[in-house]
């Protein structure tokens, strides 16, 4: 599954204007404060020279899977809890603009919104842990805790201790702040520029997008990879933690192909491009076989044997 990212933001902030700037989605005016889910290409060179290599008919980048969910509510905030990580669009170019305090009332309002997904979580529990059920009567207990906790000022995320795993709490998310300003990203500007073929845009542009950097600093706080799988038919990029291993890089491609598992060909993409094809770095002892369990490393190219 893709991975996953809210993009939140107090009204008229930029929200989504980044969505349009990182999807090229081309949200009009009269869309605005909707919900919109689209993909967002994540840009890769390496990407390009393998599937030159391999001679492929199609080229398809990984991606990140964009919620931008209109307003701060709590049931619109409900949405977010499946994403892996949250975008704060906080205003730098209104006057008067103050992006440290935007920040400061987007972070209540994921706390509030926490506040009562707990809340409503012990109700339930509580009910149903008058049948006398310990692990439900264990969970209210905890719940009940936890929400004493939230009411005397404290978070979810300082909480020393597990959570009750049927939580999905939006304050234990990584957070990233993108400042639509002058002292941040211009997202009007990226939005412009994101309806252009790439190599126009990249003329108006001085150095390479600043969306770039946005998707740098997910990879970086969600701790992620990419490997990429490569075919004449297509070569692909996906991602994955860091620490997991080629069988989850299996399920990642498809559920099918890490059942059926056998091994998998590994190689280092610039291993490849210097070889110039498969054969080539076989015959220089460049391609690996491993097991399941190998860990899988940022930039390998893998060829999954599997029998279903």
């Amino acid at each position: 599954m893709a991975l996953q990212v809210g993009i939140v933001g107090l009204p008229g902030a930029g929200k989504t204007t980044l969505f349009n700037a990182l999807t090229k989605a081309g949200v009009g005016l009269g869309e605005f404060g909707k919900e919109h889910v689209g993909m967002a290409p994540i840009a890769d060179g390496r990407l390009e020279k393998v599937a030159e290599v391999a001679g492929a008919r199609k080229v398809t980048p990984a991606a990140i899977r964009l919620v931008d969910v209109p307003g701060t509510g709590a049931a619109q905030l409900g949405n977010l809890r499946q994403v892996d990580a949250i975008l704060a669009v906080v205003d730098g170019f209104s006057a008067g603009a103050d992006p440290g305090r935007d920040l400061e009332n987007l972070e209540l309002e994921l706390l509030v919104a926490d506040r009562d997904h707990v809340e409503r979580r012990l109700e339930r529990v509580a009910k149903q842990a008058k049948s006398g059920d310990p692990q439900l009567r264990a969970e209210a207990t905890e719940l009940d805790a936890l929400l004493a906790h939230l009411d005397a000022g404290g978070s979810l995320r300082e909480r020393v201790g597990r959570l009750p795993p049927e939580l999905e709490p939006l304050t234990t998310k990584p957070l990233l702040t993108v400042e639509n300003g002058p002292n941040g990203i211009d997202l009007k500007l990226e939005a412009e520029l994101a309806e252009l073929p790439d190599e126009e845009a990249a003329v108006f542009r001085e150095g390479d997008s600043a969306l770039k950097e946005i998707v740098r600093r997910l990879f970086e706080s969600l701790d992620l990879l990419s490997f990429i799988t490569a075919g004449d038919n297509e070569t692909r990029a996906w991602t994955l933690r860091r620490g997991q291993t080629a069988l989850e890089a299996a399920a990642a491609v498809h559920s099918d192909i890490a059942r059926g598992f056998i091994r998998a060909e590994v190689i280092r993409w610039n291993d490849l491009v210097e070889c110039g094809s498969h054969a080539e770095a076989r015959k220089r002892g460049l391609e690996r076989l491993e097991g399941k369990a190998y860990v899988v490393q940022d930039g390998d190219v893998i060829n999954i044997r599997f029998n279903v």
